[in-house]
């Protein structure tokens, strides 16, 4: 059974949407579980409503300590042995949570499955898709903006019993608990990417995590999050993330010269202190 947790404060412009998506993927093996945070608006009085109509529905109201801690209530109330995370305002591609229900039977447990995710305006135009290829520690470590780790949850499922090896979400982590959580998983699942298009996240403007990285302090915290994993690697394994990085520049650049041939001389002259026009 698959366990879609969905954590919610105040989200009576999404939530009615974010059930419906559930509902329209036509998984028959499935449990929404949703955790609110004692909202003061009507995201309640939707869920119960929508909770009498759809079985597979059961769901919390209290106060929480955020959303490490709403998802962490989720887990504990799961039947199912595998995880999905949907938060309120994102969405799935159709017809994922099937497919992602065969493909888990033929996986070992625990495994991480990660797919690709459409990144949103506010308007639902496209601004990047998301694909994570390059899952192994030392190349997550290597930098997000070289090797891109797994941007939103509703691109990636992974067993129950993940978390028996890694922990829970940390409660105290209240921006990058999931890029936490993905840096353990990845040393000790089994993990499996798939290029295909999963997962919609909408980076809303206003919302916590856009207002993060619209600061700057989203960089800042992910690569003091990062640093700290990479300490935590042996020395032979620090100097492979430093040589990965190189690598890595080295091979960006060069797709970048590749598209843009004309610019080589100038870029070159430039270093050296040589005019080439």
């Amino acid at each position: 059974m698959i366990s879609v947790i969905t954590p919610v404060y105040n989200g009576e412009k999404y939530i009615k949407d974010c059930i419906k998506v559930v509902v329209d993927q036509k998984c028959s093996n499935i449990e929404h579980i949703i955790v609110d945070g004692g909202s003061t608006d009507a995201t309640v009085d939707i869920i119960k409503k929508s909770a009498q109509s759809y079985p597979h529905i059961r769901w919390i109201s209290e106060k929480d300590r955020g959303q490490s801690d709403a998802m962490n209530k989720g887990i504990a109330m799961t039947k199912g042995n595998i995880i999905a995370i949907l938060n309120v305002d994102d969405f799935y591609e159709p017809n994922v949570l099937n497919r992602i229900s065969a493909i888990f039977d033929k996986l070992p447990e625990p495994s991480l499955l990660v797919g690709n995710c459409n990144i949103l305006d506010d308007d639902n135009n496209l601004k990047r898709i998301n694909r994570p290829k390059r899952l192994k520690i030392t190349d997550l470590l290597v930098g997000y903006n070289i090797n891109p780790f797994p941007f939103n949850p509703s691109a990636y499922f992974y067993h129950k019993s993940l978390h028996e090896k890694v922990g829970l979400y940390e409660v105290d982590e209240h921006y990058a608990m999931d890029v936490d959580f993905l840096l353990k998983a990845v040393q000790v699942a089994n993990v499996k990417y798939v290029d295909e298009i999963w997962g919609n996240y909408r980076q809303i403007s206003g919302t916590k995590t856009v207002n993060d990285i619209n600061s700057g302090q989203n960089a800042i915290r992910l690569r003091q999050l990062m640093q700290k994993y990479l300490r935590k690697l042996p020395v032979y394994k620090q100097g492979l993330v430093a040589v990965k990085r190189e690598y890595y520049k080295a091979e960006k650049r060069l797709e970048y010269f590749s598209k843009k041939p004309n610019e080589i001389l100038p870029r070159i002259g430039k270093r050296l202190g040589i005019r080439t026009s």
